[in-house]
């Protein structure tokens, strides 16, 4: 074929391939949606505590901050001693917080003249996070720490070190609330319940038992404070979809 017929030959194909690509593709059809039926359930279950997590701290004020330090050392390290003595392990004993403040009186204003804040002292703060794993101990502690020092209170936190078990009979009741509410909204509705498509389960809620602490004094007293530590819920909840069957 000569090169002047092949030239035009080209230029026809090339126009009827950008024509065909011009044409518009049939959209895939889109399945209708499956019929669904969701729900959530929700599971509780209790469990007594095996752990303690006291929080308490040593208040020391003087007229210098060096003062103020020397005497929270030496009443904090009477604590920390004590605290061992009853056989709580170092990776159970944490400072939480410290802090060395002064402090201020700030008398009245005489007529149009401002009357400056007066320094007065210093006052140190030392606080101590106790991780106690035999919770039957915490009135006991709490009896001997204010004893050898401690003057202000924080909390108690009664929790569990292990609650992986509790926490499966909390999943399994959440199913069965789930499912159980599923089969009464089939019921009403006159449809069967299908397969479950999905299954979701939000964050675990667990409820331990928080205590709060009183600013404490030193007490000779020889009974142990008398501490309750009732029982820890946790709670979980899940989402179900179930088919709805033909």
């Amino acid at each position: 074929m000569p090169a002047s017929s092949a030239l035009p030959l080209r230029t026809a194909l090339a126009a009827a391939f950008l024509a065909c690509a011009a044409l518009p593709v049939a959209a895939e059809p889109v399945p209708p949606r499956e019929p669904q039926i969701s729900v959530t359930g929700e599971g509780n279950a209790s469990v007594a505590p095996d752990l303690a997590i006291l929080s308490f701290s040593v208040v020391s004020d003087d007229k210098t901050a060096r003062a103020a330090l020397d005497k929270n050392n030496a009443a904090m390290t009477a604590v920390l001693n004590g605290l061992k003595g009853q056989g709580i392990a170092e990776r159970d004993l944490q400072t939480s917080g410290f802090a060395v403040n002064p402090q201020y009186v700030y008398p009245e204003n005489n007529g149009s003249e401002p009357r400056l804040p007066q320094l007065t002292g210093y006052q140190v703060a030392n606080t101590l996070s106790v991780r106690l794993r035999d919770v039957t101990k915490v009135g006991a502690v709490i009896d001997q720490v204010v004893t050898l020092g401690v003057n202000q209170g924080g909390s108690i936190t009664f929790t569990n070190d292990k609650p992986e078990a509790t926490l499966t009979e909390a999943r399994k009741k959440a199913v069965a609330d789930a499912m159980a509410k599923a089969r009464t909204l089939a019921e009403a509705a006159g449809v069967t319940l299908g397969r479950v498509v999905e299954l979701t389960e939000s964050s675990p809620r667990p409820e331990p038992v928080p205590l709060a602490m009183r600013a404490m004094a030193k007490s000779d007293a020889a009974e142990a404070v008398p501490v309750t530590n009732g029982e820890n819920s946790y709670t979980v909840s899940v989402t179900m979809t179930f088919a709805i069957a033909p």
